[in-house]
């Protein structure tokens, strides 16, 4: 075999690839099970299986109280960085699942400097600010059918001209692990909205030639008070409000997140393993295993 193919010869070759690169590539159909998942899968995932994705916000928190003005309580800058793997179910068919791990840290509004401590305005005690770390944040696996066959359907997907737009509203109401075991008569449940509206080009989503997309987010949370703020049951209620993206590459983060993560978060530059068995965390599961320990180690020192 000659060391050198001819220039004919190599365009030839190179027009024999990319013809058979346009065959393999296709247009994704919203109403079809397999590739409404796809669309799914290209939203939250990376390239391909292990290859990690970065979502990256940034936005303010609020708080709202009845009889008083909302006010600016913290700046916020978050991520969440994940990976999936392809899995197979025999009746379900192919589908993925998900992991990830996410941080936001809460930042003065007036410097933009991460918050250590805080003088919470309504009582007027100095609180230490516990981030939000949640590791793993990771979901249920996905596929095109449910054990009963019914479709997978991505209902809240809409076109318009040459965007797509997807909202999920996520009510939440369970039990809240700080609370007792009363929670269905006196209340304590944890009590939330979660709301994501992600916006990405059709061609990029649909056309399968495009190995993944990036779509944008905005993130909108009501919630009751963290845990930290020691609001001792008060009236009242916190709103994040945030826009970000999906991002190329970890190093597209601005310096702020990664510096943190650097100093007091370094296991977050890489997602769980894909085979991952643990239970998710929240703010107030990582909250109350906090003040656990703190408890055992006040008590040995006694």
């Amino acid at each position: 075999m000659k060391r050198y193919l001819k220039h004919g010869a190599a365009t030839a070759i190179i027009a024999a690839m990319a013809l058979g690169s346009s065959l393999s590539a296709r247009t994704l159909d919203p109403n079809k099970a397999e590739d409404a998942l796809e669309i799914s899968k290209r939203v939250q995932c990376g390239e391909a299986d292990g290859v990690p994705a970065v979502y990256y916000w940034s936005g303010k928190v609020y708080s709202r109280v009845q009889g008083e003005p909302d006010r600016h309580l913290f700046n916020g800058e978050g991520m969440n960085i994940r990976q999936c793997v392809k899995i197979t179910d025999p009746k379900r068919g192919t589908g993925y699942r998900q992991v990830s791990r996410e941080v936001m840290f809460y930042l003065d509004p007036q410097t933009n400097e991460i918050l250590r401590k805080w003088e919470n305005p309504w009582t007027g005690e100095t609180v230490d600010v516990m981030q939000i770390a949640n590791d793993p944040v990771n979901s249920h696996p996905s596929y095109p059918y449910s054990v009963d066959g019914k479709p997978f359907e991505m209902t809240s997907l809409r076109r318009q001209g040459q965007w797509m737009f997807m909202p999920i509203e996520v009510p939440l109401f369970y039990q809240n692990v700080l609370a007792g075991d009363y929670q269905d008569y006196v209340g304590n449940k944890y009590h939330a909205m979660e709301i994501f509206d992600f916006a990405f080009l059709a061609d990029e989503i649909l056309e399968t030639r495009n190995p993944t997309a990036y779509p944008t987010v905005s993130w909108v949370r009501i919630s009751d008070w963290m845990p930290w703020m020691k609001m001792r049951g008060r009236q009242g209620q916190l709103v994040f409000n945030a826009m970000g993206a999906k991002l190329k590459r970890y190093d597209d983060l601005p310096r702020v997140i990664k510096d943190e993560i650097r100093l007091n978060h370094p296991e977050y530059t890489v997602p769980p393993p894909v085979d991952d068995p643990r239970p998710n965390e929240t703010t107030w599961t990582v909250f109350k295993a906090m003040i656990d320990a703190e408890r055992i180690e006040t008590k040995g020192d006694k």
